[in-house]
């Protein structure tokens, strides 16, 4: 690991300030993946800015409009278990559930899920020397290797990685709302445009400017979250990352399905959002039949490599399976 300075910021400002006047600087939340990628010789910050003293640790309702604002450092595990959570966004609820370990969870923020670097053996190894993530230009090791776990969306000849985060794929169904603050003051971010498709620059993985911070999450008003459901398919029951996982909601009206989100983890760079299978829900009656359709009309496109084509077939059929839960739901 290189030496790097350490120091604590008191607001928000000055902790941006600090990540500004140092070239390399990190924000510093619960580091469950920046102090692995450390020690791993992946990341090298030339300092850390603790932000932990920071008052980002509320969740709370938005005025006037019923939606909820969800502090940065909100731990994963409070998170899961806040009666606004479990109540309005089950789908978010069970997602956190399902990710890491409870340990990881307690520490775990809400801004820094969402800068989860994506997860590749060649990425995550400098024994390999093929990662256009670390080293751009020298090539993507896992388009020939072993990509079991790999993209099948979205991905490009530099990179085939995936997203690791359960969280976002929930928040990206949900069309939740990034709030950043850097040197110019505070922006949002929609959080579709938050993660970047890998293209020919697969080592900026977000839109958010390198001396911004992260300061809390808008979940928007959608009543019909309430019937919402996350699916996770992996190796193990726990303390593995997805192989396919689905974040659902559907809108009933008249027998019908009014509004769908839909959104895929473990297929992408970034938390793929299913707007082709909810295009293909609307209107039609909620049955295997239409889920089917939409599964298929999703995963058209998608691409598998030596090891992972599985994962097509096994995104369609937890795309279909999370759908007749969530339709079965009261």
């Amino acid at each position: 690991m290189n030496p790097f300075t350490y120091s604590r910021a008191n607001d928000a400002q000055a902790a941006v300030s600090g990540v500004a006047a140092t070239a390399q600087a990190k924000f510093l939340g619960g580091g469950t993946n920046l102090i692995d990628l450390m020690k791993m010789g992946v990341e090298h910050p030339s300092a850390l800015i603790d932000i932990n003293r920071l008052d980002l640790t509320k969740v709370e309702e938005l005025p006037n409009n019923g939606g909820v604002r969800i502090g940065a450092l909100v731990r994963n595990s409070d998170l899961a278990e806040h009666e606004l959570i479990k109540s309005r966004y089950p789908v978010l609820s069970e997602a956190l559930l399902s990710g890491a370990s409870p340990q990881l969870r307690n520490l775990a923020t809400t801004g820094g899920n969402l800068l989860q670097r994506t997860r590749c053996y060649y990425f995550y190894d400098p024994a390999f020397p093929m990662c256009n993530k670390r080293d751009p230009g020298s090539g993507c090791g896992a388009l020939e290797g072993y990509n079991r776990v790999h993209a099948i969306l979205g991905q490009s000849e530099q990179c085939i990685a995936t997203h690791p985060s359960d969280m976002c794929v929930a928040m990206a169904a949900l069309e939740a709302v990034v709030r950043v603050q850097g040197p110019k003051g505070e922006r949002t971010i929609p959080f579709a445009d938050f993660h970047r498709l890998p293209g020919d620059t697969p080592n900026v993985e977000t839109n958010l400017q390198p001396n911004a911070l992260i300061t809390a999450v808008d979940l928007p008003p959608i009543p019909f979250a309430t019937r919402s459901h996350y699916l996770k398919v992996r190796d193990r029951a726990s303390y593995a990352f997805a192989l396919v996982s689905v974040a659902a909601a559907l809108e009933l009206e008249g027998g019908k399905i009014k509004s769908a989100r839909v959104a895929l983890g473990g297929v992408a760079h970034k938390p793929w959002r299913a707007s082709k299978a909810e295009q293909a829900l609307s209107g039609k009656e909620p049955n295997e039949q239409a889920f089917q359709a939409a599964a298929d009309a999703e995963l058209a496109g998608a691409k598998g490599y030596k090891y992972n084509s599985f994962k097509i077939g096994l995104a369609k059929r937890a795309l279909v399976q999370a759908l007749t839960t969530v339709a079965s739901l009261a």
